[in-house]
């Protein structure tokens, strides 16, 4: 079964966040780790990846990456902080 990940990722704690979607977690956050992608993510030093959850459905997941984005950021660290409340590197986890 296909899947997608939609992902948070951090400059620092409390720092400049970034909403994405992919199908390869770990090859995108490799990527934005080595700024190999130009834009925010490069701009900003945004690399820690601090929050993701897993969705198999493509539409569900670009629709759940529009939603968070929406959000209002004290929702987006209550979403952070419930299940990353040191803003650990989740990226060991996925490699």
């Amino acid at each position: 079964m296909k899947s997608y990940f939609v992902y948070i990722l951090a400059s620092k704690r409390n720092g400049t966040l970034y909403i994405g979607v992919t199908n390869n977690l770990a090859r995108r956050v490799y990527e934005h780790k080595n700024n190999l992608l130009e834009g925010f993510t490069k701009k900003y030093g945004v690399s820690l990846l601090v929050y993701y959850e897993q969705i198999f459905d493509v539409r569900s997941a670009i629709a759940r990456e529009k939603q968070m984005k929406k959000w209002n950021r004290a929702w987006k660290l209550k979403l952070i902080e419930k299940s990353n409340p040191q803003w650990e590197d989740l990226y060991s986890e996925i490699i």
